[in-house]
């Protein structure tokens, strides 16, 4: 699924005027009535709808800056409301106009004005980085401090790309300052205002006099900053946490990209993991399966000790509830499953066999399981354990 700010074209921290902008300029380009038959053109008009029904509300906004799809994909957006383009052009009156044909495309044959950013040069790339944690650090939550090689500000021109800091600029003559060209022509509906962005100042409305000779005009340069991420417990492989700002420094001043940390887990050599359980891999003696002892395993928590039952069976699992990890938001926590693994030895000293062969023809010693407990074993084991 596409990230929603990368479908509509802004920045993370865009603001919320700058998302209606956004998605007001897909719906006209997207329109039904401008792409009659296309089906593609139709699933792009949904996909900016659910990208800007989800980004323009706070909450749902704020959840998905987090954690992404899966913050919202339990709630009402999502695009889960929108069964068909009716219902876009209901949620969403205000930007059409109030009507289903109207005020879109009354603004599009009319060459509406947009404004165009000037001054403020260019927005710096987002950047992406994998956080490698342990279980331990996924089950209470951590803060880490890490490093991020990027584009910093330049010291010398304080960002600014020019000698002198921002008196090294002038306006734009080619624009004259609005840092984009207007060609209007006259059609059928009236008259149609094609906008470029200008090829002089890239939209700035301004050009350097002379470039700074540490970054050559970019107002950035290679560096490296250390950034402290605040990651909640509960988190698993394929989440992430965006930082807004703390992406690549923008160029000539422009704001800073943001920053995704994608989640990556660590492997345990205790443990495996399976939704919010945990399962360990404990091996005993056929004494003490047959005799019953009790033994000290670990958790994420340092270790515990927990009773085998005498005629304890190999493949059995045994359950300490609340001790796997925690659900992300949530109080819920899984448990840990403990599987024993009855060891058979391979090297015997001649006591050890004769000893066994004494007990070879014992009665006790003699396979007779209970066919019907042992086909429930079999095929219910893992079921009886989270049920019973």
């Amino acid at each position: 699924m596409r990230d929603y700010y990368e479908i509509l074209g802004v920045d993370r921290n865009a603001a919320p005027e700058d998302l209606k902008k956004a998605y007001r300029k897909l719906a006209m380009q997207y329109h039904p009535d401008r792409n009659p038959g296309d089906k593609e053109a139709e699933s792009k008009f949904k996909e900016a709808a659910e990208a800007y029904e989800v980004l323009s509300d706070p909450s749902k906004r704020e959840r998905y800056n987090r954690f992404g799809h899966a913050g919202v994909r339990n709630g009402a957006g999502g695009g889960a409301g929108f069964h068909d383009i009716n219902d876009i052009f209901s949620a969403f009156s205000d930007i059409f106009g109030g009507t289903a044909q109207g005020g879109i495309f009354e603004e599009f044959f009319r060459g509406g004005r947009t404004q165009t950013r000037r001054g403020g040069g260019r927005r710096g790339e987002a950047l992406r980085i994998q956080l490698p944690l342990t279980l331990e650090e996924i089950s209470e939550g951590t803060d880490k401090k890490i490093k991020v090689r990027k584009f910093v500000s330049c010291e010398t021109c304080q960002g600014s790309g020019a000698e002198g800091g921002s008196s090294g600029y002038s306006t734009c003559s080619t624009c004259n300052g609005l840092g984009e060209i207007r060609q209007a022509r006259q059609t059928v509906f009236g008259q149609f205002v094609n906008v470029q962005t200008c090829p002089a100042c890239l939209g700035e409305g301004q050009v350097i006099q002379q470039k700074c000779g540490t970054c050559s005009g970019e107002g950035r340069v290679r560096g490296e900053e250390t950034i402290t991420v605040s990651v909640p417990a509960g988190v698993m492989e394929g989440n992430y946490l965006s930082m807004r700002g703390a992406g690549n420094a923008g160029i000539r001043g422009g704001s800073p990209g943001e920053l995704r940390i994608e989640i990556e887990e660590l492997p345990n050599e205790d443990f495996v993991r399976d939704g919010l359980d945990l399962y360990h891999d404990c091996y005993i003696s056929f004494p003490d399966a047959a005799l019953g002892t009790e033994v000290e395993v670990p958790t994420l928590k340092g270790r515990a000790r927990i009773q085998i039952d005498p005629g304890t069976q190999s493949g059995k699992i045994l359950r300490m509830r609340g001790r796997g990890l925690p659900e992300l938001n949530s109080g819920r926590r899984g448990d840990q499953m403990i599987r024993i693994h009855v060891w058979t030895p391979r090297i015997l000293t001649d006591k050890e066999a004769a000893l066994l062969e004494s007990l070879r023809t014992s009665p006790s010693f003699t396979p007779a399981p209970n066919m019907e407990e042992d086909r429930k074993s079999f095929f219910s084991r893992v079921k009886d354990v989270f049920t019973g």
